[in-house]
């Protein structure tokens, strides 16, 4: 057996976009994405691609780089995966030091990475010097098959939209985003202050389907949404759902998201994922309010250089 790491190339792509698909089932992975992701990473980011190759088979896949928007400079990530046919042998080992030899060299003191919730793999990352931080949950939904609340008369002065509606604007549902992303809980502190690069790496992303994303509008302003993010074929994956402060607890998130659910359903998906941090209360009485179940989890866990 030949086992090797390398940089990743394009010609590697419809085989990393396997292997993510069967490592990481509930999450929407596509050619388009992974290709725009390693085209418009921020200088910043020192983003890496690695693959593991098995005999000339590819069998893992990371990324790896900079948290560039972070508050406190030197924070970093990685994210390895291996085939499930392909544990055991070494591969993941392999791309997470070659991963972690190019952080520390563009300065990185503390590496973060999603370690799925078993006993093989926290073990796989506290052996290497990772600890646990925080938990997060991902649901599934059956739009085929499931039953979504019906839809409610809206309140007076209160609007559903689409992102689409907004491809004129978009700085409305930027700073939304950006208010509810940093009232997330998180690793991670973040400046969400530059709009170009959120134009750039957020409102572009070929996986948001600007169709499908929920606006709601209080008042003429934006009050809340549900970034809806899709494959073009069978999977939905709602990427952010968020309630600006001056508007939280009147069930608005519970408003756009069915909205989008319903979008979706009659656009032909039939799977909807999700995912939450197991601190955030509300998103996950939401999710379960919807008829989401808990399908998998993962752990947050760093490691630091010193």
């Amino acid at each position: 057996m030949t086992l090797i790491v390398r940089d990743f190339t394009p010609a590697d792509t419809d085989a990393w976009v396997r292997v993510r698909r069967a490592a990481l089932p509930f999450m929407v992975t596509t050619p388009e994405s992974v290709a725009f992701e390693r085209a418009t990473a921020h200088p910043d980011k020192k983003m890496r691609m690695l693959v593991a190759e098995e005999d000339g088979e590819l069998i893992g896949t990371a990324f790896a780089g900079i948290a560039y928007d972070s508050t406190e400079p030197g924070q970093a990530f990685v994210t390895p995966q291996i085939h499930p046919g392909h544990r055991t042998r070494g591969a993941g080992s392999l791309l997470l030091r070659a991963a972690e030899e190019h952080l520390r060299a563009e300065g990185a003191t503390a590496v973060y990475a999603w370690v799925v919730d078993t006993p093989e793999s926290r073990a796989f990352a506290e052996h290497r010097g990772y600890r646990p931080t925080r938990p997060m949950h991902f649901q599934r939904l059956d739009l085929a098959n499931g039953r979504l609340p019906p839809r409610q008369p809206l309140p007076a002065g209160v609007e559903l939209h689409t992102a689409a509606d907004f491809r004129d604007d978009p700085r409305p549902v930027f700073e939304a985003d950006a208010e509810t992303t940093a009232d997330e809980p998180s690793d991670i502190s973040t400046d969400f202050t530059d709009y170009e690069d959120w134009i750039s790496h957020t409102w572009n992303h070929p996986l948001l389907d600007h169709g499908l994303s929920t606006v709601v509008v209080a008042d003429g302003r934006v009050a809340a949404f549900t970034a809806a993010q899709t494959d073009g074929l069978t999977r939905y994956w709602s990427g952010m759902t968020g309630t600006v402060r001056a508007h939280r607890g009147r069930g608005f998130a519970k408003l756009a998201k069915n909205d989008s659910l319903h979008l979706a359903r009659s656009a032909g998906y039939t799977d909807a994922y999700t995912s939450n941090d197991a601190d955030n209360l509300p998103m996950l009485a939401v999710n379960r309010w919807f008829g989401y179940e808990i399908c998998a989890s993962e752990v947050r866990h760093v490691r630091t250089f010193g």
